[in-house]
């Protein structure tokens, strides 16, 4: 993993997006982190709330399209990539250094192609490292965990499928992803459109 820019201090600032100084977030945070000492237990505490208690919106037929992390905590719904704004808030409000990184994933049938799955880094300065946590919600064979040791992500990569996992752990959400959640306002109408690529601009939106 290489993260976009050097200074950690980016990774933990508040953005549009990443509005983590939202009343909401911040008294859920003081709710999950009481009396844990451990950095990775704060962490790995964290992830798991929003892992489990954030309702994939797919997984529950939510139609309401979230992208800013204190909407999707009002809301308490949305796909990865809202999921994944809330988790580096989250993250980010305590003090962990928190980016996005993306996979590019076959569409599942019916669609063809390829889509953009959205994911996070993180840096945990006990062990002097990145590491990637997939809080897309586990359900079925999908069994995304917290790990220091083996990374265990939503969805394994095939690379004979043209899929990948992006080594870039960017500090902010890419506007591909932030225009397709703008775009749309139901998750119904967006899901065909889902972005196929990390690519800057509007190619990678339909």
């Amino acid at each position: 993993m290489q993260p976009e820019v050097t200074d950690l201090t980016r990774y933990l600032e508040p953005s549009e997006i990443v509005d983590w100084h939202s009343p909401e977030i911040l008294a859920l945070i003081h709710e999950l982190t009481e009396g844990l000492e451990s950095e990775v237990d704060r962490a790995r505490r964290l992830y798991e709330w929003v892992r489990d208690e954030i309702p994939h919106s797919k997984d529950a037929g939510d139609e309401i399209v979230t992208c800013r992390a204190s909407e999707v905590l009002r809301h308490r719904t949305g796909i990865c990539f809202a999921k994944s704004h809330l988790l580096a808030a989250m993250l980010r409000a305590v003090g962990f250094p928190a980016g996005f990184c993306y996979q590019i994933l076959s569409k599942d049938p019916p669609y063809h192609g390829t889509e953009v799955h959205g994911l996070n880094g993180i840096f945990l300065s006990s062990v002097g490292r990145w590491i990637r946590l997939d809080a897309r919600g586990n359900m079925g064979a999908i069994n995304a965990q917290f790990s220091l040791d083996q990374e265990q992500l939503a969805f394994p990569v095939d690379p004979t499928r043209g899929e990948y996992t992006d080594e870039t752990i960017y500090v902010e959400p890419l506007p591909v992803v932030i225009n397709c959640l703008r775009r749309f306002t139901t998750r119904s109408e967006m899901w065909p459109h889902l972005p196929q690529s990390l690519a800057r601009d509007r190619k990678g939106e339909a």
